[in-house]
This record gives structure tokens, sequence and C-alpha cells, in this order.
């Protein structure tokens, strides 16, 4: 019964800033790892941003110095922040969460958010 929902998005000028939000609720006990993708039509979903449990960080070379993937486990939130965005930025972002349930049976649940569009333009 977990839920994941993203939030954040909105238009922006190029080399302005968002900060992407994705909160999981419902009966968790924690997020294990999580990560961050985008889709445009007519391309292939892109992994942007993953984050372990333990807050290793991995980022696709385009958002590189840019984009810093976050976490609050006190609010099971999982954070992208978007700096000097630029107009290959705009797509839809979607937050992929690892969820370790708060009742049995305690198994890892991979959960999907509903996304959220990000458009970069002047």
């Amino acid at each position: 019964q977990a839920q994941v929902v993203e939030s954040g998005g909105g238009s922006v000028q190029p080399g302005g800033s968002l900060r992407l939000s994705c909160a999981a609720s419902g009966s968790i006990l924690s997020i294990n790892a999580a990560g961050w993708y985008r889709q445009v039509p007519g391309k292939q979903r892109e992994l942007v941003a993953t984050i372990t449990s333990g807050g290793s960080t991995n980022y696709a070379d385009s958002v590189k110095g840019r984009f810093t993937i976050s976490r609050d486990n006190a609010k099971n939130t999982v954070y992208l922040q978007m700096n000097s965005l630029q107009p290959e930025d705009t797509a839809v972002y979607y937050c992929n969460a690892e969820v370790i349930p708060g009742t049995p049976p305690f198994r890892l649940h991979d959960y999907w958010g509903q996304g959220t569009q990000v458009t970069v333009s002047s």
C-alpha cells in the first residue's frame, strides 16, 4: 500500500533551477535505493541519477555537475536539485523508489511515481 508521488516540476528559463521531490507514503519502513528518470517523446527513458540507502550517488554524464540527488530518510523523501537547466533537460521526470514495507512480508517493492513535467525554454 505504499505510494510514490513526484512534485516540483514546472517551466523555467535556461540557467534556472528546480527542485523535484519524491515522497513515499503508506505503510513504509524506509526507502532503500531510489532513482530519477526522465523521458522525452520519441526517446527512450533515461536514468538521470541514483542514490543508495547509504547515500552514495551516481549521475548521467549529461547532468553531472548540475543535478544533485539527495534524501531525507525521516521524511521518506528523495530530492533532485536541478541547476543550470538547459532546454535539453526538458522532459517528464519520474521517481523510482525501492520501498521496505512496514508490514510483513518484508520484501523490497519497486514503486514509480506519476511523473512531473519539467520544461526549460526562453
